[in-house]
């Protein structure tokens, strides 16, 4: 059985992701798969990705994982990063398409014309790094308060059950950008490009063991 499955559905860079949770647990048996079955029998899964939405869930179709990843998500400890999350929503405004209705809520593009507080001109996509104002949760264990994490993306998810928030950031107003359920835990950040804070987050999540 394998510790870790990393699901490979063709979309993003995959192995800044493999080596941050090799480098998190060293003796854990590690995999990125689009094997259904592999991720199936998976200890835990971890959801990562970018690109477009409409891209994303048709390539996720063409190898047939949808199932894998939506009975991943419900029931074995599960992490979803940058389009990963928002691929759990119900539905994005990128594309006008469905998600995997994992979770209730909107994927929704930041506004145009976004201005910081000095009145400079913000651009999107959001890029860059940002600090994150987290809540109480295991995965959160050790990272301090308002850490940065590295960001890029041009949408974010609007959950319709404010209980699922477990972290937002400023661009300029706040955004959720973080949110969990039970077993499942993810983020719009990526945590394997955010050095010792994201390093924390992917540790705290292989020693994970939700009730």
């Amino acid at each position: 059985m394998v510790d870790v499955a990393i699901v490979d559905y063709g979309m993003g860079n995959l192995r800044s992701v493999h080596q941050a949770v090799r480098k998190v647990a060293p003796d854990a048996d590690v995999c990125v798969t689009d094997d259904a079955k592999i991720i199936a029998g998976a200890k835990r899964v971890v959801f990562p990705g970018q690109g477009a939405m409409r891209d994303c869930m048709r390539e996720m179709d063409a190898r047939a994982l949808r199932q894998a990843v939506i009975d991943a998500a419900h029931n074995k400890p599960f992490l979803g990063i940058c389009i990963g999350l928002q691929m759990l929503f119900e539905h994005s405004s990128e594309g006008d398409i469905p998600g995997l209705g994992v979770l209730p809520g909107e994927v929704v593009r930041f506004a145009s014309g976004l201005k910081d507080e000095q009145g400079g001109k913000l651009k999107v996509p959001h890029m860059g790094w940002n600090r994150v104002h987290h809540a109480q949760h295991e995965l959160w264990k050790g990272i301090e308060q308002d850490a940065r994490f590295y960001f890029v993306h041009s949408y974010y998810v609007q959950p319709s059950d404010a209980a699922l928030v477990q972290a937002t950031s400023d661009y300029p107003k706040p955004f959720v950008c973080a949110v969990a359920k039970d077993n499942l835990f993810a983020v719009q950040f990526h945590p394997e490009k955010s050095a010792a804070a994201g390093l924390q987050l992917l540790r705290n999540f292989v020693n994970w063991n939700p009730v």
